[in-house]
Formats: C-alpha cells, structure tokens, sequence
C-alpha cells in the first residue's frame, strides 16, 4: 500500500512549484530536521513524537533529528532559518511556512473520535463570580488575563477575532493585566487562582484533565469558539520530490499497515491522535481568513488622512486575502 501510495505522490509533489533551490541543492546524506510544535515542554513534546520519528528514520534510511522548542516563535524562526525540513505546526504557523518559507502541507492530524477540529475557548475558576460573557465585558479593566502567544490558533488569534474583536475590544488593553504562557500553565493559573480568565482549547483541556485532574475538576467553560481545523504537517520544497513522496506516504500511512497496533500506540502517545490524512494547502485556508479579519481591525483602529487612504488600505487587504486564498487552492 505504501509503495503504490509513495508512487502516486511522486507524481503530484512533483507537479508543485520547488521554489528557489532545487532538489540537487540538498545533501542527500544530511540528516532530516523535524521541528515540533510546542505542546507541554520540549521534553515531553521530544518524548512523545520520538517513537514515531524513530519509524521514520527506520523508513527512510535517513537520520531524522527533532527540533523542539519552548515556543511558537521560536519553531518559526528555526523554520524561516532553514534549520527545519519537516514540522508539525498549528495552523497559523504552517500559514507562514507556506507562503513565506517554501514548504507545502502534507497531511493533517486526526483523533480517533472523527472530530474534524477543536475549539478555542475561555476557562474561568468553577466558583468564579464570572458566569456571563456579559459579566466579563461590563467590568473593563477590572479581569486578570492568561493567553497564549501571539501565533497561537487558540491561545490569541481565534478569541482576539471572534470573541474581542467583534465587541470592539483589544484583549491586551481590556484587562487589568496579561500574563502570556503556554495552555497547560494559563490553565494551572486559572485553577490556583493566580488569573481570572484565560483562553485554551479542547484539546488541550483533555490532556491537562489526564495530567493534572484536580486542578481540571476547578475549572468552568465560559465561551467556545467556532471549530478550528487540526494541526498539519509540512515539509520544504526543495527536498527531492522523491523524498517528499516518501514521507508523505510514511506519514499518511502510520497506524494503517501491517504493524498498526505498535504504530497506533505509538499515535496515541502524540497528544493523543489517530493518525494523518493526506492534506494539501487549501486546508489552511481558515487561518488567512483569521489574518484577513485581524487586518480588517487594524486598519479599522487606525488614524487614516484621508477616506481615500483608508478605502485603499481596505481594498489591498481584500485583494491580498483574495490572491492568498487562490494560491492556497491551487487556482
């Protein structure tokens, strides 16, 4: 099934655009890079992707080293530095490896339950005095804040434009005070009484609720956001065409072949997933229209000299989410 499957995608990853290098500018012999996006620690993150990368390797006949990193920005810049071939990336990260760092998506997450995303969120203490969204904007200024870094899908862009943005509000200026760090510590925050509200996400809460349980059992649901797609897979366009046919296939095909048991436990231990369906761009084209509303507020906000300027400024933004959108899909 592999081989009939690493065939057809030579095929199609060839057909795609390479970029500036070529195939012949990469050293066969060099080890891959598979950067990973952040979830918990590095080490736990390292722990948890190595038995699968350890496959890989195994597949390949090719050293696969991880790269993992305490932040977002930080597996985006070991991605703009070229010190990452492969990577698992949320989707606003995998936006930016895309257009601006010559990669292509490959596959996306699934969980065993055929959910087809998850859900921002905002998370209060069980006993909160917070029990209305209604309560939280009344009261400017008065609510301590946990979120998640700027490039989080869940952490920051998600409720900053369909929760904060749509009541005409900044979150870095609303509250009395913003503490940024990852999901399972805004959660700990929230549950020690250290932070009055913070964002996270489904996913993530099933994870903190294994790990740390009494801490989980005091916290409430305040707000759900609309489904956000999984996370996705990448890789560069200048690794030979045959080599991205072979990872792609790899990566698709883990928990589906002979030794699936193995490779299923091995899934379940990557926060907890099913498996990777075969993906293409185009699923990331949810998240420019998250970057096409955030711009649509700044440029709201701003101070224009003119209506002229400021039409023309709204216009730009339309006609660049309008040709990202087309490059996604292929068009």
């Amino acid at each position: 099934m592999r081989g009939w499957l690493a065939a057809w995608l030579v095929c199609l990853l060839a057909a795609l655009p390479a970029g500036a290098a070529t195939p012949g500018d990469v050293d066969p012999q060099a080890p891959l890079t598979f950067g990973i996006l952040p979830i918990g620690g590095p080490a736990e993150s390292l722990e948890a992707w190595r038995p699968m990368l350890d496959d890989l390797q195994k597949a390949l006949g090719r050293q696969v080293r991880p790269v993992s990193v305490t932040t977002y920005e930080g597996i985006a810049q070991a991605i703009s530095e070229q010190r990452v071939d492969i990577a698992f990336l949320s989707g606003r990260l995998a936006l930016d490896a895309v257009t601006r760092q010559n990669m292509q998506v490959i596959g996306q997450l699934t969980r065993g339950d055929g959910s087809r995303g998850y859900y921002a969120v905002l998370v209060v203490a069980a006993d909160s005095r917070l029990r209305t969204l209604a309560q939280l904007f009344a009261h400017p200024g008065k609510w301590r804040f946990a979120r998640g870094e700027a490039l989080s899908v869940s952490g920051y862009l998600v409720p900053e434009t369909q929760l904060f943005a749509n009541r005409g509000v900044d979150s870095d200026t609303f509250f009395a005070s913003v503490h940024v760090d990852n999901h399972q510590n805004n959660a700990l925050a929230v549950s020690n009484g250290e932070v009055d509200v913070a964002t996270n996400n489904t996913a993530d809460l099933e994870r903190f609720q294994q790990h740390f349980p009494e801490q989980y059992a005091r916290l409430r649901i305040l707000w759900k956001s609309s489904l956000i797609p999984h996370a996705v897979i990448v890789i560069r366009n200048d690794l030979p065409a045959t080599l991205r046919a072979q990872v792609a296939a790899f990566i698709t095909g883990y928990g589906k072949g002979k030794d699936g048991p193995r490779e299923e436990a091995n899934l379940k231990r990557i926060h907890d997933i099913s498996g990777f369906a075969p993906a293409g761009n185009a699923e990331l084209v949810p998240f420019a229209d998250i970057e096409y509303t955030l711009e649509q507020r700044r440029a709201s906000s701003a101070q224009w000299v003119s209506e002229g300027a400021r039409d023309a400024r709204f216009h730009k933004i339309r006609s660049d989410h309008d040709g990202l959108v087309a490059r996604l899909r292929g068009k």
